[in-house]
């Protein structure tokens, strides 16, 4: 992709990873380099998700379909997909991506904190 910065070519080269935790867990990373659209205005359909042992998604980052912004009805609708899933529960809130770099530290930032939770659990 012509201009693509460094953060966004490292994000597309985590495509098809995993990296396996010593307790079981996994990250894993799906990401493609696509077209723009409103939806998909940085030119790369992703997915970071984390999963239990027995691979159960317990959270996630992606921008595979709209959700629901939650707030009152003045709230403006983000056109973008962004959005992430806090836990296996959660249908998702928008996420306001800003850069690669931000959505991989993000996505590890709750890895740490899932995983600091169920050590302290």
């Amino acid at each position: 992709m012509a201009g693509i910065d460094d953060t966004l070519s490292y994000l597309l080269d985590l495509d098809g990873e995993e990296i396996v935790y010593d307790s079981g867990f996994v990250a894993q990373f799906k990401v493609k380099e696509i077209a723009a659209t409103p939806e998909k205005p940085h030119g790369v359909s992703y997915s970071l998700t984390f999963h239990a042992a027995g691979g159960r998604r317990l959270m996630g980052y992606d921008n595979a379909h709209g959700v629901a912004h939650k707030g009152g009805r003045f709230v403006g609708r983000q056109p973008a997909f962004d959005h992430w899933h806090r836990d296996e529960t959660d249908d998702g809130r928008p996420y306001q991506f800003v850069s690669a770099e931000k959505l991989i530290a993000d996505f590890f930032d709750e890895v740490e904190r899932i995983l600091k939770e169920q050590n302290d659990g």
